[in-house]
């Protein structure tokens, strides 16, 4: 849910007002009055069109709204038509600047925080954004009538009070460093959308946002086009100058990957990102990409590693023991995987904050014990003893002790050990039961994966069945947490915090809609998280996560899979231009939205 949630940080000041930005552990690059960001061309020209393709699994949208758990809205809406009080930018990912609010101020004792609107804010419909609309948008994303993740987010903010028309003030439970991220992250819309309907009602009607772009020609359920407005509040800010220089960006929808790619050769859109090694080493190759029609290029960044992995739904029985989840990671043989299906382009994830100061590694260190101690009667003892768990490397060599013959010995026995035992041609527990294992997926992409490591769990005695079902049967199947198998990636982050709550925290495991899909209970984790929201400084965050991260991995929640270290991309030349300088955090789909700008080719093509 970080897609409303912005990465951002404040700085903190006992002065009435903090001005032009706040950062969460007081580092900010640019200095009030500043005239842009670095990464950006103020002199980029406006005008022509980009098209974009939404991911597969984004294969068609049934509503508008983008807060609402039922149906699946449109690619790029929130992104483009909607404002948040902050933005951050791709230079720090802990701190933001003013946008819908001009000024920031923490009070003294840190347990609340005022936003002062910009009276240059306006609606599409023309309306003033108000400090009414914003505490209007928080009542109801924290209502039952919206996504239940978003209660979760906002838990900690105790009330909304309207000082002024454009004063607004959010009074907070505790003190937390990352509150006011929080909520100067919060998408704001005007409290005329809907007209009063509840907002689990609003579907088909069109957000009445603040940002950049409004709703174009739309093929409903299918393609959607966004539509520059020329006469957007923000242009001139420094936070906005040299951005969303295109007149229109268009998203294609395709439910089918081959075809998405065959329409891309086809001339059908823009730009496309790979995210399946064999594709890029295979398919983007031929006469386009030698002549110079199509651009192919892996681009650098410096992003955390995002987590990917076979997740386990420990609400059922079978899968609550954590030996039985253990022996089944053991079957997964990576390096083959690697060598023969992934052309050598990935590195195994190793936890849940993989490539980041926030991983854990080895033992834990003094920071690291000195939240461990005072848990260690609810622990393993192996979480002092042992170091991080790793997940295994299946060797050739047979004197090595590593090959995928000794993990399949070793998963035999943690088995054994859960009450787990071959016989009559399966594995069975002691009522005789089969231990049936469903891989659910939605695109297909992943039976090539699946398919070797259920040759070895077959070996073990499991059933395996492989479910490809329509993205939107998979969303709502997850959703209510009716799945047992399910591959998920989890974006990498430079400043993780609240959003852990809604991802392992013990009150979202049983809320449907949640992105606790693993089910997490565990005091120990909660109490864990609650270190990570109160962290004061960046150490006390670092301590915290990898805290957190050994002991979700002695967890073995889910089986690891790979990630890549280049963004690997695609896009068709002679149209677009592109700033000198690239910034180090960045998603290529949003960087390219907002930085990219049209060539004088596609300016001409547009008269």
């Amino acid at each position: 849910m970080r897609t409303f949630l912005l990465c951002l940080s404040f700085l903190f000041s006992p002065s009435a007002w903090a001005a032009h930005a706040y950062a969460q552990f007081g580092d900010i690059k640019y200095p009030a009055g500043f005239t842009h960001f670095s990464y950006v061309n103020i002199a980029a020209p406006k005008g022509g069109e980009i098209i974009m393709v939404a991911p597969t699994r984004a294969s068609s949208f049934d509503k508008y709204n983008p807060f609402t758990l039922k149906g699946t809205a449109p690619p790029g809406l929130g992104q483009l038509m909607l404002e948040t009080l902050l933005t951050g930018n791709s230079d720090e990912p802990t701190t933001a600047y003013g946008l819908l609010a001009e000024d920031v101020s923490v009070a003294k004792d840190k347990l609340s925080v005022t936003f002062r609107l910009n009276p240059l804010a306006k609606f599409h419909n023309g309306d003033p954004v108000l400090a009414l609309d914003v505490k209007y948008s928080f009542d109801r994303l924290t209502s039952k009538e919206a996504a239940p993740q978003f209660r979760t987010y906002f838990s900690e903010v105790a009330s909304v009070v309207v000082l002024s028309e454009r004063e607004v003030r959010f009074n907070f439970k505790r003190a937390n460093a990352e509150l006011p991220l929080i909520v100067g992250g919060m998408q704001v819309f005007s409290h005329t959308w809907g007209a009063d309907k509840p907002l689990d009602k609003i579907i088909t009607d069109v957000p009445i946002g603040s940002g950049p772009y409004k709703l174009g020609k739309v093929d409903f359920g299918k393609d959607i086009q966004y539509v520059r407005d020329n006469n957007y509040w923000a242009k001139n800010l420094n936070v906005r100058k040299g951005m969303f220089n295109f007149d229109r960006i268009s998203y294609r929808l395709y439910k089918d990957p081959t075809a998405q790619f065959e329409g891309f050769k086809a001339g059908e859109f823009d730009y496309i990102q790979a995210f399946v090694a064999r594709e890029w080493a295979r398919g983007y190759k031929g006469k386009l990409f030698d002549n110079g029609t199509l651009i192919k290029k892996e681009l650098e960044h410096g992003n955390a590693g995002d987590f990917q992995g076979f997740m386990f739904n420990t609400r059922l029985p079978k899968f609550k023991d954590v030996r039985v989840r253990q022996a089944i990671g053991l079957a997964m043989d990576y390096e083959w995987m690697n060598r023969q299906l992934f052309y050598q382009a990935y590195t195994r994830v190793r936890g849940y904050f993989v490539g980041s100061d926030f991983e854990a590694k080895d033992l834990p260190d003094t920071d690291e014990l000195n939240l461990l101690e005072p848990l260690r009667g609810k622990l393993d003892p192996t979480i002092f003893s042992q170091p991080v768990p790793l997940p295994p490397v299946t060797s050739l060599d047979p004197a090595s002790g590593h090959t995928l013959r000794d993990h399949l010995r070793q998963a035999r026995d943690l088995l054994t050990q859960a009450g787990w035992t071959y016989r009559d041609g399966a594995l069975r527990n002691a009522k005789g039961e089969p231990f049936t294992i469903e891989f659910l997926d939605n695109s297909g992409s992943m039976g090539r994966v699946v398919t070797p490591f259920a040759k070895n769990l077959e070996k073990l005695g499991f059933k395996v069945v492989y479910k490809v079902v329509d993205f939107a049967v998979l969303q709502k199947r997850m959703d209510v947490f009716d799945f047992e198998l399910v591959s998920n990636r989890i974006g990498g982050s430079e400043a993780p915090g609240t959003e852990l709550l809604e991802r392992f925290g013990s009150k979202s495991a049983d809320t449907e809609g949640s992105s606790n899909i693993i089910g997490v209970k565990d005091p120990v984790v909660d109490a864990l998280l609650d270190k990570v929201v109160a962290a004061q400084t960046r150490g006390q965050l670092v301590a915290a996560c990898k805290a957190l991260d050994r002991v979700l991995r002695h967890g073995h929640y889910s089986v690891p899979h790979w990630y890549g270290s280049v963004h690997r991309v695609a896009w068709r030349a002679g149209r677009f231009e592109q700033p000198n300088i690239t910034p180090r955090f960045y998603q290529p789909e949003s960087w390219i939205q907002s930085t990219w700008w049209a060539t004088p080719a596609n300016l001409a093509g547009d008269r």
